[in-house]
């Protein structure tokens, strides 16, 4: 039986605190493995997601709209992984399994702000596209670099607003028995379980939430490729309607990464005796491989900053 309570050497006392079980039927034979898993899927992850902020930021010529987005979005996945890998890490290498009260729900709050955070950059983007193709010749009148910034900042301000909301439904439960977070971290459903009180509620009012900051932006979405596919059908010129496709491929392959594994997660839920590793597994794809795959995937499809990338590394093997 785990403890409640995790001692504070510092003060000579003990608070309460939460132990993030992630994988429970994982044999211990294995945990330096998936550890190393964890630790590599990081590693990529902060070189990648950090490469695409900083080419971003440093070259003049990915100064506008796309980019701004693709930068911000790099960001909401460098924070999100670097809030919660580490501890589960440190699980599978040290066995520090245990999170203080605190340190849970700031990890909560988050894990909250950064994925609906996401949702909102993927609609920003999907806005982009849809001007940029629909709307060809007023494209620099409508989506300037401050625009731009303006929705990326507006984005930031309502994920901040509702993911802080959010996370204070579970921070005032009572809590004062089991302490298992059956997942890879805190979040409102997987804390607010382990509450003295009936938490059912809560944790429906946190799915509903859920649906709202994902499925939401992402029916707006759905709308606005359908209206772009409708404009590339009625094009003329094969060459544009070449090129105008071409411009939303790239973005289709991470909104499928991003929110396929969550349907399928939140469809998964509605059973009635769900499988905790294999809900654990969800949380798992749907998290950190969108953070892995998307500046990739922006890296190898996006002409202007493959070539720019090129050019660094031209630059590079002179000295």
């Amino acid at each position: 039986m785990r403890q409640w309570f995790c001692a504070d050497m510092a003060n000579d006392s003990t608070t309460f605190c939460f132990v993030i079980v992630a994988f429970s039927g994982l044999r211990e034979d294995f945990y330096s493995v998936f550890g190393a898993l964890m630790f590599c899927i990081y590693s990529i992850s902060v070189c990648v997601n950090i490469m695409v902020i900083g080419i971003v930021l440093l070259k003049d010529n990915l100064h506008q709209p796309m980019y701004i987005i693709i930068a911000n979005l790099a960001l909401s996945d460098l924070l999100f992984d670097t809030m919660t890998l580490p501890h589960i890490i440190s699980k599978y290498w040290f066995g520090s399994e245990a999170i203080s009260f605190s340190a849970c729900f700031l990890q909560m709050a988050f894990v909250h702000i950064l994925n609906c955070l996401d949702s909102l950059t993927l609609l920003i983007m999907a806005f982009d596209r849809y001007v940029a193709i629909c709307r060809p010749l007023r494209y620099h009148a409508i989506v300037s670099n401050r625009v731009c910034m303006f929705l990326c900042l507006a984005a930031w301000f309502a994920s901040a607003s509702t993911g802080t909301y959010v996370m204070t439904w579970g921070l005032f439960l009572p809590y004062c028995g089991p302490n298992r977070v059956k997942s890879f971290y805190c979040s409102v459903s997987s804390v607010a379980i382990n509450s003295c009180m009936d938490s059912s509620t809560v944790r429906r009012n946190a799915l509903y939430a859920g649906l709202i900051m994902h499925m939401g932006p992402f029916s707006a979405i759905v709308v606005s490729y359908i209206v772009i596919i409708l404009n590339i059908c009625s094009m003329s010129h094969l060459e544009n309607w070449q090129k105008a496709l071409n411009t939303c491929i790239t973005h289709w392959f991470v909104l499928i990464i991003f929110y396929i594994p969550r349907i399928v997660d939140y469809g998964y839920k509605t059973q009635v005796n769900p499988n905790a590793d294999v809900a654990a597994l969800m949380i798992c794809i749907y998290s950190y491989v969108p953070h892995v795959c998307s500046p990739i995937i922006f890296c190898l499809r996006n002409k202007e900053i493959k070539r720019t990338l090129g050019n660094m590394g031209k630059k590079m093997l002179r000295f």
